[in-house]
């Protein structure tokens, strides 16, 4: 149960800061949220990592679907050398995906660190 509450309050706090707030507020999100409730190091990395990567692919592939995917796959052949969509899209939810499990990693960690102090 904490790890759907950690996964659904990890999404929606980072998409509600990125709003108003830079791209790498995200980390702020989910490192809060792995701080506040109390789970395993693992469990909170996976729960950071989840929770950013399917909020990045969809937001991705929605805003690249907006416009018939013409600019994902102009950025991945200047990225990736081939023009291909779902690649690019791919790698920017790893991007996010990575950027929140070690934040949540890293709030379970701090946690854990002010409990034994």
């Amino acid at each position: 149960m904490k790890f759907i509450t950690s996964f659904i309050l990890m999404a929606l706090l980072s998409f509600s800061l990125c709003i108003f707030l830079p791209w790498w507020s995200i980390a702020i999100a989910c490192f809060l949220v792995a701080f506040c409730i109390p789970q395993k190091n693992w469990v909170s990395f996976v729960a950071g990592f989840v929770s950013l990567f399917l909020l990045w692919y969809a937001l991705s592939f929605w805003m690249s679907f907006q416009n018939g995917h013409l600019l994902a796959n102009r950025i991945s052949t200047l990225i990736l050398k081939q023009e291909n969509s779902f690649l690019l899209v791919l790698i920017t939810a790893l991007i996010g995906g990575f950027v929140g499990g070690f934040a949540a990693l890293s709030g379970s960690l701090i946690r854990k660190n002010f409990k034994h102090a």
